[in-house]
């Protein structure tokens, strides 16, 4: 029977696995010192004790923006104990209530029992504020918030009772739409700087790997091919970062599984597969209902085929915008959802191509009028298996 002391004493090409951790945050970010330095430039104010203007950051995933700011955020707490930033995760702390009780608990331990009324936890805020404090709130995945329109409204009207002190708020979205659901005096309130952060580039996501190797492996565990390639392939794919971690991190993996002391293309090719399907189900799994409900149809037809009849030579992979509008309804009412307008469905297609899901792209004359032609990204059985774990039809 095997025991965990000779599974343990087993060769490992692995050093330290948490340095490939997209959540690791290196003593350096290579590529992103001029968006550190605007962020350190726009929440400085608040170490000379003047509230900082709200900072909105967008991008695609993997591009930096998180780590970034928690880069900024350290830094930032050791230097003026009267000024703070607080980092929350908006897919967790989702409504006004979870995010106001969080901030505060950091000040009143007793905050952690429920109980407490939004009334008492605003006076609160105004209260510590109003003592000379700068508190800044960084929430990530600020779309995720379900009234983030309170939320906004919330925090504006605190400041205007505060005296002495500040709060302000750092949002980080991937979601380019996202400005276009807000409220017109949230949207002005929370637009006041805004940041975007580029994709990275082959190049640059080959030395992120280089310089995680060589923290995350043992010497010359990894064939620098395999570098060169992972980082091909990210670049070509999305540019995401995190993607090209978990494609080094899982080609480790699969090496070891094999008992080879070396990571090759070989294994980087099987990784490929693997990460894309981890990958689509962490998102998937995270979309609004109506975006999955977008995706389902656009696999659904994908799987099962169109109604509609194809010109000679047309590319049976891309769809008509129009047929998965239609699927999209028959879905709504299934689920007894009501349906969302035209309008909403091509803001969810964009927002769906921003993640890297979808391909989308002008059909051009001739091709039932002007209409828009929709490939998906990955296998469309893969993601179909993946969206009935979460659709029940």
């Amino acid at each position: 029977m095997t025991s965990f002391q000779e599974i343990l004493s087993k060769p490992t090409i692995f050093k330290d696995t948490s340095v490939l951790s997209p959540h690791y945050v290196p003593s350096e970010l290579p590529f992103r010192e001029a968006q550190i330095k605007e962020i350190m430039e726009v929440v400085s104010p608040a170490l000379r004790n003047q509230k900082p203007r709200n900072l909105f950051i967008y991008g695609k995933t993997g591009s930096g923006k998180t780590c970034s700011v928690k880069y900024v955020m350290e830094k930032f707490n050791s230097v003026n104990p009267e000024s703070l930033m607080i980092y929350l995760n908006s897919r967790i702390y989702n409504s006004r209530y979870r995010i106001l009780q969080k901030i505060m608990k950091q000040f009143i331990p007793e905050l952690e029992k429920s109980g407490f009324g939004l009334p008492y936890l605003y006076e609160k805020l105004i209260e510590y504020a109003s003592s000379g404090k700068q508190l800044i709130v960084v929430l990530d995945e600020i779309d995720m918030i379900k009234d983030l329109d309170e939320l906004v409204y919330t925090l504006t009207r605190a400041n205007d009772e505060i005296k002495g002190g500040g709060v302000s708020i750092v949002g980080i979205s991937n979601k380019l739409s996202f400005k276009n659901e807000l409220d017109p005096r949230s949207k002005s309130s929370l637009y006041e700087t805004e940041m975007v952060f580029p994709p990275y580039t082959s190049t640059q996501l080959q030395h992120i790997l280089v310089q995680r190797a060589e923290k995350g492996f043992e010497k010359d565990a990894v064939e620098p091919s395999a570098i060169n390639l992972a980082a091909a392939i990210t670049a070509q794919e999305s540019g995401d970062a995190r993607y090209a971690l978990k494609l080094i991190l899982k080609s480790g993996e699969i090496a070891e599984q094999n008992s080879k002391v070396k990571v090759t293309d070989e294994e980087v090719e099987q990784a490929r597969k693997k990460v894309e399907i981890d990958l689509a189900a962490e998102t998937i799994a995270t979309l609004p209902f109506n975006h999955q409900l977008v995706l389902y149809a656009i696999a659904s037809i994908s799987t099962e085929g169109s109604k509609y009849s194809r010109l000679e030579g047309f590319n049976e992979e891309f769809l008509f915008s129009g047929e998965i509008y239609e699927e999209y309804e028959n879905l709504c009412k299934k689920t007894k959802k009501k349906a969302r307008s035209v309008r909403w469905y091509k803001e969810y297609l964009n927002d769906i191509e921003m993640l890297g899901l979808i391909t989308t792209t002008p059909s051009g004359k001739g091709v039932r009028g002007h209409t828009t032609l929709i490939k998906l990204g990955g296998s469309p059985q893969d993601i179909l298996d993946l969206l009935k774990k979460i659709i029940m039809l």
